[in-house]
């Protein structure tokens, strides 16, 4: 894990650093590859002035020999710098999305603050990949560097003037390169952001497919996602425009440049500077250098977007954590007893709750976002602004988030399924992956939905279980949660799709299963509500009214418009 506030130069050093020893090994590799390049029209020029020039069959073969060797080892070097070199910018890309997938799944939370799924899974995907590519890039430079270093040499065997062109033209080459790839960082960096934003908004749209068909709202949604691809596709368009200025650019330059080369070779050869062979040897080279120049263009391009997407992956790894870390651990074992005192958050106001240690205890919040914030408070994904809630007497606040959560589970009423079995999805919280999960499916009445599949438990559900229907989805998500039969289980409308016959199964058998332990039901089912010990009653954010659900059914005109509705 990145730590302390990581910035985007901070993730680069980290993803090229991390491979370091393929990108020296590719290095090598790449370099022997453009020296034998470099020097193939070298052996030209040897070869017509020392065979062609006089007619010598021994010196002829002897050099043809030396060329035949050159691209048997460039070719070689070639193949295996370029695997490796491929091999690192895969591996710093499965670095950086695992380290991505660390923090998101930090359990102090904070990564996902602001930012759609869709967006996360498009910087864990596009970003990363961008930035582990900055690894290869970093070897095509190192080679393309050795390229030109070879030619300067060689040319200045040749001729001082000509290797001193190079040595001399190339730094102020590469700087203007640095000046014109500024533009398209920028843009790139619009161009993910506004990617980014579109993939989490399909994913979103994706996702409520069934609700948005359900209320007529799919015009609604394609506009939606028509306005923000619209946004999307304007910015690729700019960032491709300014990667065609940025590569012509480079490109008009080095021609230039590499004509510089010709003439001035040319003019030393009508003087009788250097011989008929050498002018062949350095308009070879001059040809061979607009290969090094073109892959420093593309190493100049690919740096550009890496950075614009390093800056990104720094902005994930640097969110700060929605709440903080806690050192002390539960007590063991868990007795469960739950207490809140002047609870402030959100909706919330001042909310005072006492849960004995293995009671069942219904909470009715007449403003849906009451009990949200609730379960948010209670899960720790936040932190009350005020006021405390306690497990065992001891706050949550000083607890260790992970370890609270093996103690207390919040089962959202959103809760989705995963892609496999029936069972495999059912034993996803326990603690050994294992074990008897009959109680579990038998209390939630997810035995009969498993009977009622072409392989039972084994059938494989598709992705967020809907190849289910939303009362069977609800009742699988209830068994996870019941199989993991944690000390303190808050559960928020589980049984909302379920029909009435089912819903009076699941509160007796929920009851007789959880009896050990302390239970939450934030719910209006009636059903649920009347097996309870007793009902606590949220309005305005507090608590307005407590007792047994039957009392306050009769004695509670405002319970009664809420649960009986």
């Amino acid at each position: 894990m990145l730590d302390g506030g990581p910035t985007g130069s901070h993730v680069l050093r980290k993803a090229v650093g991390g491979q370091r020893r393929r990108i020296a090994v590719a290095s090598c590799l790449g370099m022997a590859h453009q020296g034998c390049e470099a020097l193939v029209p070298v052996v030209i020029g040897a070869v017509i002035d020392q065979a062609v020039a006089t007619g010598s069959s021994g010196a002829l073969l002897r050099w043809l020999l030396v060329l035949a060797a050159l691209f048997l080892v460039l070719s070689t070097c070639y193949r295996i710098a370029a695997r490796i070199t491929d091999g690192s910018a895969e591996h710093a890309a499965h670095g950086l999305r695992l380290t991505l997938a660390a923090k998101v799944l930090d359990p102090r939370g904070g990564a996902d603050r602001g930012r759609l799924p869709g967006a996360l899974t498009a910087i864990a995907t596009g970003d990363a990949t961008r930035v582990g590519a900055t690894a290869a890039a970093v070897t095509y430079a190192i080679s393309a560097t050795a390229g030109l270093v070879i030619s300067a040499v060689a040319l200045l065997r040749m001729s001082v003037p000509l290797g001193l062109l190079i040595l001399l033209g190339v730094p102020p080459l590469l700087w203007l390169g640095h000046l014109i790839s500024r533009p398209l960082e920028e843009r790139s960096e619009v161009e993910q952001e506004r990617a980014a934003h579109a993939s989490g908004v399909a994913a979103d749209l994706v996702a409520g497919l069934r609700v948005l068909k359900g209320i007529g709202a799919e015009e609604a949604a394609v506009a939606r996602y028509r306005r923000t691809s619209r946004d999307s596709l304007a910015a690729a368009l700019r960032a491709a425009r300014s990667r065609a200025w940025h590569d012509g650019a480079i490109l008009a330059l080095t021609g230039i440049f590499i004509a510089v080369i010709g003439l001035v070779g040319a003019h030393l050869a009508m003087r009788g500077s250097i011989s008929v062979g050498e002018l062949v040897a350095a308009v070879g080279l001059a040809q061979y250098l607009l290969g090094p120049f073109q892959l420093l263009t593309y190493v100049n391009g690919e740096l550009a977007q890496g950075r614009a997407s390093a800056d990104r992956i720094a902005e994930v790894l640097a969110s700060p954590p929605a709440v903080p870390a806690g050192t002390a651990a539960p007590a063991h074992p868990v007795a469960g007893r739950v207490r809140l005192r002047g609870v402030t958050y959100g909706a919330l106001r001042g909310m005072d709750l006492d849960a004995a240690p293995g009671s069942l205890i219904g909470i009715v919040a007449k403003d849906p976002a009451a009990a949200n914030d609730l379960l948010l408070c209670l899960g720790r994904e936040s932190d009350p602004d005020e006021g405390v809630i306690e497990l065992d007497g001891v706050p949550l606040t000083e607890l260790d988030p992970d370890d609270l959560r093996r103690a207390v589970l919040v089962a959202h009423h959103d809760a989705d399924l995963f892609e496999g079995s029936l069972l495999d999805n059912v034993r996803a919280a326990m603690a050994d992956g294992g074990g008897d999960t009959g109680p579990a499916l038998a209390a939630s009445t997810a035995d009969d939905v498993a009977r009622a599949l072409p392989e039972g438990g084994d059938t494989v559900l598709t992705e967020r279980g809907r190849s289910l229907s939303g009362g069977q989805r609800q009742r699988v998500a209830l068994a996870r949660a019941l199989a993991a039969d944690p000390a303190v289980l808050v559960v928020h409308d589980p049984t909302t799709a379920v029909d009435t016959v089912t819903e009076s199964h699941i509160a007796a058998r929920l009851r007789r299963l959880r009896r050990d332990r302390t239970t939450l039901l934030v719910t209006t089912s009636p059903a649920l509500l009347a097996g309870t010990d007793r009902v606590v009653v949220l309005d305005g954010g507090s608590v307005s009214a407590e007792g047994r659900h039957q009392d306050l059914v009769s004695a509670d005109a405002a319970y009664r418009a809420v649960v009986l509705a």
